[in-house]
């Protein structure tokens, strides 16, 4: 198996071929960017399964879209964007966002195998809905996926005190006259569309790597926001970006190369942080003055 998986590699016409997939790094690139942004406000939200129900509903809406013949990429953004409203919602009345998200992952990803299996195409289409397909982005595609990133992170940087205040302390944010309902609610729908063109990379099954992975490996050895921030948005990139370089030389997926550069990062970031105890013992207390400092 090792063999076989080896000699897959090669490096001959490698710029040739990067030529050929220079729209690819560009979007990843771009959307690595945005996920480490984004990706902070999740952690801090406790809102990680979140994001794997939204992409099974955005699978659901994908596989849809490929059964009835109209554009992929946009299902899979309705059906994110609907999850993502309908998990805001009903998580206002019942505070419990884990047993709503539990609820509609198991319906998402049946109603989606569902419509799979009644899809009589290329069976290549089906498993790039799970695993993602970034690599044969054309220039339209590039052109929206960078411009939804660019928007949402635009968006999340103008409500950026609001929102980390509604995130480290809602009590308080509250009490304090922060329309903390209204930024769910936007937080969620910023959510959705995310996940949905995260998926485009990664697939429904793997979107964690890209949005939760880099975020949470920040956190481990930082407290402090613009560096928590701007660390996510690093290993992202080299995530998303070292993927596809790597992704090119051999006949591999692209999925299991961002996800396994994800874990790495992530482990160094936990063995790096175990020796910061005492930065630990501070961390509620810087935590609490984000919204004041950040």
């Amino acid at each position: 198996m090792m063999e076989t998986l080896t000699s897959s590699f090669t490096t001959e016409g490698y710029w040739e071929l990067f030529s050929l997939v220079r729209n690819s790094v560009i979007t990843a690139g771009v959307l690595g960017l945005m996920g480490g942004l984004i990706g902070v406000f999740i952690m801090l939200r406790r809102t990680a399964l979140v994001v794997h129900g939204i992409a099974e509903i955005s699978f659901a809406g994908a596989a849809l879209a490929l059964l009835i013949g109209v554009d992929v990429v946009a299902g899979s953004a309705l059906g994110a964007v609907a999850a993502s409203v309908l998990i805001g919602v009903l998580s206002l009345k019942d505070r419990d966002t884990s047993a709503v998200t539990g609820v509609l992952m198991p319906f998402g990803l049946g109603l989606g195998i569902l419509f799979l299996s009644l899809y009589q195409g290329r069976s290549a289409n089906k498993f790039g809905l799970l695993t993602g397909q970034i690599v044969g982005v054309d220039d339209v595609q590039t052109q929206t996926l960078v411009t939804g990133a660019m928007v949402i992170s635009i968006v999340l940087l103008l409500i950026w005190r609001p929102l980390m205040f509604a995130s480290v302390d809602p009590q308080l944010a509250r009490a304090r006259g922060v329309h903390v309902n209204l930024l769910s609610m936007v937080f969620m729908v910023l959510l959705g569309i995310a996940v949905a063109m995260s998926v485009q990379v990664v697939g429904a099954l793997l979107v964690l790597a890209l949005l939760v992975v880099p975020a949470a490996a920040a956190l481990k050895v930082t407290v402090r926001p613009y560096l928590a921030v701007l660390l996510s948005m690093l290993f992202a990139l080299i995530s998303s970006v070292g993927g596809i370089m790597l992704a090119i030389t051999g006949t591999v997926p692209i999925s299991p190369y961002i996800t396994t550069i994800s874990f790495v990062i992530y482990v160094i970031c936990v063995l790096l942080g175990r020796g910061g105890r005492n930065r630990r013992r501070r961390s509620a207390a810087v935590l609490t003055s984000w919204p004041l400092t950040a």
